[in-house]
């Protein structure tokens, strides 16, 4: 079964608390996703291989270490996930980044695919899947499911806020793919919506309803 890790952190429960107000307008709100996945990407990454490479300090020689520019790709999951990309890419410029885009059918609550454009080898690379909010789990189980079509392995999902019963979801339907998460929540209301949650995360970071 894959691992859970909660970015259990004074700093990140601060923050949370901020996304989470009704009065957070939409420049903080971006704000303060973008710096929440920071932690999560510095997490998510700890087991991402490095290659020796040379350095010259302004005393001496040494040896240094880089992460390749060919092994890390972010995959947002459109149109909130894109929120999370730019905190990712402070901490990893070299990262490829590809897109799929999925809504979720209010009335069936199905993951419904729109669009989808992946970086090439992507089977060669540490695959990142990103969207805020882990709800019912079906949107991120499909992004996941169309990555490995394609022949990526070495996968993880790293979100904001999720709920037991979208992290239990994902951990049966993909046991191989482990999940980053800032705080998981009470439960899902019966509109599939995170309880306490922070609303629709789409909407907030982009103004719309």
């Amino acid at each position: 079964m894959s691992s859970v890790t909660v970015i259990d952190h004074p700093l990140v429960k601060h923050k949370i608390t901020f996304l989470r107000s009704k009065f957070t307008d939409v420049h903080m709100f971006r704000e303060l996703m973008q710096e929440l996945s920071m932690f999560l990407a510095y997490e998510a990454t700890r087991s991402i291989p490095v290659e020796e490479t040379y350095c010259e300090t302004p005393l001496t020689k040494t040896t240094g270490y880089m992460i390749s520019s060919q092994l890390i790709a972010l995959v947002p999951i459109l149109r909130a996930g894109l929120g999370m990309v730019e905190g990712l890419l402070k901490f990893m410029p070299m990262a490829k980044v590809g897109h799929i885009g999925l809504y979720r059918d209010h009335e069936t609550l199905q993951p419904v695919k729109y669009y989808c454009k992946l970086p090439h080898h992507i089977e060669n690379m540490d695959v990142f899947i990103l969207d805020p909010m882990l709800a019912t789990g079906g949107s991120v189980s499909e992004a996941i499911k169309i990555v490995k079509e394609i022949g990526a392995r070495r996968i993880c999902f790293l979100c904001i806020v999720s709920c037991p019963e979208g992290v239990k979801y994902l951990q049966e339907a993909h046991p191989d793919v482990d999940i980053f998460t800032c705080v998981i929540d009470e439960r899902l209301n019966e509109h599939g919506y995170i309880m306490p949650g922070l609303g629709d995360a789409g909407d907030r970071l982009y103004g719309t309803k």
